[in-house]
């Protein structure tokens, strides 16, 4: 019942009821956009084509934008722009120095970054809603645009611009006036509107008699115990004891306590799937366009399911774990910044031994990350094939559901005990996935 009493303890707080009423209302605007059509569009006829011939990287994509992708309305490119700029600036603050001085100085040097990755989302999501104009006319003999030309390209790259940077909007009012991370939430939302259509579907299917009941009980069960597992895996630390040493001035010792540094198992959040689906899903689906033998065996073997598929698939998630956790932890800065605070690993020597020792950790520990992160991310396929249940929704989708529920969970959490009231546990703290 600590559960319970703790949403109803969410109303009893003026500032929280205020901002978790904030954001459901900007997500009910959001969902309400991603209905609206764009102008010259038969949205409908599209969507039907879009999904028959492109299914794996329409699935994909339509995941984050709630359905508006294959629809094509107004926010039809939906947040992808903004996390497309957003991991661009991160690997340019490594790449350019300048960047790179900007994300150590503070506040101040995070809206800079901020303002450069709106910039880049227009420029972004100008391209794509153009590549998504034009694309639109060539298919079909133009049968999905009553217009075509010229204005119409113009209009659909506005609406859908406008589109992205209104989200783009949406999310940040969400995180400054609203609960938890506002982008997070926009995709969230987007997934979670699938469900009651998974719901229908799978009951039409069971009165069919294409599934079993028990066969879906046993997925019920199999998710929830996966569920589980990616809760307790984000929440999962390996945390590295730390001595800092006693520090004699005038007549006061400072220093002599100890703590821990902690290093999360899964770093890199939910970034390898995304990118690997995206490298793979889109040679698959341009090559399903292409009427040529050879090519369409191609296309079939990069298909979810596939052994080639699945192989590459696991080989991706794998290298972009270490190379996003190489992003965010360097082993040399945290080793330096330890020995200058007074600060050292029991049995392990300052500097160089200490940066070594991090980084074996580090590689120890990601590869456990990445062999999770793999396993939700195949499940999906190994049971659709092995015993033909449709998945309406893939481990991407859960790992990103799971991750913001438990982020938007743990900030309610801290307004509750902030202001003495009890959380949704009784027993300990829940925690997000940074802890």
């Amino acid at each position: 019942m600590s559960i319970v009493s703790g949403f109803q303890n969410i109303f009893k707080i003026a500032e929280l009821k205020s901002r978790v009423i904030f954001t459901l209302a900007m997500l009910a605007v959001y969902r309400i956009g991603a209905h609206i059509p764009t102008p010259g569009i038969n949205g409908e006829e599209l969507s039907k084509f879009l999904m028959a011939r492109g299914g794996a990287l329409m699935g994909f994509f339509d995941m984050f934008s709630g359905g508006a992708l294959s629809r094509a309305t107004i926010f039809a490119l939906g947040i992808m722009p903004y996390i497309s700029a957003s991991i661009i600036l991160q690997l340019l603050t490594i790449v350019i120095p300048t960047l790179g001085r900007l994300a150590k100085e503070g506040e101040s040097g995070r809206k800079i970054i901020i303002r450069y990755t709106r910039y880049g989302t227009v420029v972004i999501s100008i391209i794509q809603s153009m590549g998504i104009a034009v694309g639109i006319e060539s298919m079909s003999q133009g049968a999905f645009v009553q217009n075509p030309g010229w204005p119409f390209r113009l209009l659909t790259m506005i609406t859908m611009t406008s589109g992205t940077a209104f989200i783009m909007w949406l999310g940040e009012q969400i995180t400054e006036r609203g609960i938890g991370n506002g982008i997070s939430l926009i995709i969230f939302a987007g997934i979670v509107a699938r469900f009651p259509n998974a719901i229908i579907s799978t009951i039409s299917l069971i009165r069919a008699g294409e599934l079993h009941i028990l066969l879906i009980l046993l997925v019920v069960v199999m998710m929830l115990a996966v569920i589980g597992i990616i809760v307790y895996m984000e929440r999962g630390q390996r945390k590295i004891p730390v001595q800092y040493a006693k520090r004699v001035v005038g007549r006061k010792v400072y220093g002599g306590q100890s703590t821990h540094l902690p290093l999360k198992i899964n770093s890199s959040g939910v970034i390898p799937p995304i990118f690997a689906s995206s490298i793979l899903m889109f040679p698959a689906t341009i090559a399903g366009f292409i009427s040529i033998p050879w090519v369409q065996s191609l296309s079939r073997q990069l298909a979810p399911g596939h052994i080639v598929y699945t192989i590459l698939y696991v080989g991706m998630i794998f290298f972009f774990c270490y190379f996003y956790t190489s992003i965010i932890y360097n082993p040399m800065d945290i080793a330096e910044n330890l020995k200058k605070h007074g600060g050292f690993v029991p049995g392990v020597r300052p500097g160089q031994k200490t940066s070594d020792y991090i980084y074996h950790v580090l590689a120890r520990i990601t590869f456990g990350g990445a062999v999770y992160l793999a396993a939700v991310c195949i499940l999906p396929d190994i049971l659709q094939r092995s015993f033909n249940v449709p998945f309406y929704f893939g481990g991407t989708s859960v790992l990103i559901v799971v991750g913001v529920a438990l982020d938007t969970m743990s900030q309610m959490e801290s307004h509750l005990v902030t202001r003495s009231y009890e959380g949704f546990l009784k027993k300990g703290r829940l925690k997000g996935r940074k802890g």
